[in-house]
């Protein structure tokens, strides 16, 4: 591996940010682990181990934790690994320093509120005319990826060629990154099934019944399908790893934030209260979904919930007697 993008940028420190860190590396690069906040790169520098939000897991020997952003500019590509909320913010921040004509991948799982965008669209926006953008998306818990746990996830670019050439780059030992171009499909998935897992934490939280948790999974599903055929994302994207994969995963595990989010509302926590101080991206994309999904004319009557009880406009057992009380139609409808 030679040339500059044996040098990778990821920007944000926090779990998914320092997991990736350390498959990069894993894989060959030399890392730049850029964090907001120079004094806590500082100790993890020093330390070699992230212990706030990845307790016990070494930081790889290729990897340099830095607050200075000038660094970046070494990097033939970079992983931005922020919140979607924040990812403009960043962006417009770092830019400056970011190599030129670098391809820059995008890591959050989101749709921006206000704007209603997703994360290519604000990319777009933000960055030079013509920065080669990807999306990276898919069933991984930042711990087991960490770790060096087998993991597989997809990695989306409009350019083909790049997203090939990407994926190769950045898969390595145990993270296995598959390829395509259908960037809006990649996106879809990421963001509407945090959504969906927020629904699914809530039927646990409520104790209705596994049976009940894996109705409500399939027909979320359905609801995320429609809507990404609005979109002009492929089918055959949303049933892959960005999409039913990754609902899989993040509708069925306490260890993740949305599922853990929904569950505490379940069981009848305020929304303020129920992130537990940990993000949980669906929180904040569920409104935006919602509000996408009107403009397409297309039903999400489980995200319409969740938006509905995330915002305080409806109570959990007002929101699940609303859902049982849809007519019934046919499966395909």
């Amino acid at each position: 591996m030679s040339g500059p993008l044996s040098h990778v940028a990821v920007v944000g420190g926090g779990a998914w940010g320092t997991a990736l860190a350390n498959a990069a590396a894993a894989a060959g690069h030399t890392v730049t682990l850029w964090m907001r906040d120079a004094e806590a790169a500082d100790r993890l520098e020093r330390a070699r181990e992230n212990a706030r939000y990845l307790p016990g897991v070494p930081l790889h020997p290729r990897i340099r934790a830095t607050g200075a952003p000038e660094g970046l500019h070494e990097a033939g590509t970079c992983l931005l690994v922020v919140p979607a909320q924040t990812t403009r913010a960043v962006l417009g921040a770092l830019e400056e320093h970011l190599r030129a004509g670098a391809p820059v991948v995008l890591c959050a799982k989101g749709i921006e509120r206000g704007s209603d965008a997703f994360m290519s669209a604000v990319a777009a926006e933000v960055l030079a005319p013509g920065t080669p953008l990807a999306v990276l998306s898919g069933p991984s818990f930042a711990a087991d990826v960490a770790r060096g746990l087998p993991t597989a996830v997809t990695l989306a670019s409009a350019d083909a060629a790049l997203a090939a050439s990407l994926a190769r780059s950045l898969s390595g030992p145990a993270l296995r990154l598959y390829h395509t171009d259908d960037v809006r499909g990649v996106e879809v998935g990421g963001a509407g099934k945090n959504v969906l897992a927020i629904a699914s934490g809530i039927v646990a939280g409520r104790g209705l019944g596994e049976s009940a948790r894996a109705a409500l999974i399939a027909r979320a599903f359905a609801e995320l399908m429609r809507f990404a055929r609005s979109l002009g994302a492929r089918p055959e994207t949303l049933m892959g790893l960005s999409g039913l994969g990754d609902l899989v995963l993040t509708a069925s595990s306490p260890q993740s934030r949305n599922f853990a989010f929904g569950q505490r509302l379940g069981q009848g926590e305020a929304p303020e209260a129920a992130s537990g101080g940990k993000l949980a991206e669906g929180a904040f994309t569920a409104a935006a979904l919602v509000a996408l999904a009107r403009s397409k004319g297309v039903e999400m009557p489980v995200a319409e919930a969740v938006a509905d009880v995330v915002s305080g406009a409806a109570r959990v057992e007002t929101a699940i007697a609303r859902l049982l009380a849809r007519p019934l139609k046919g499966e395909a409808e």
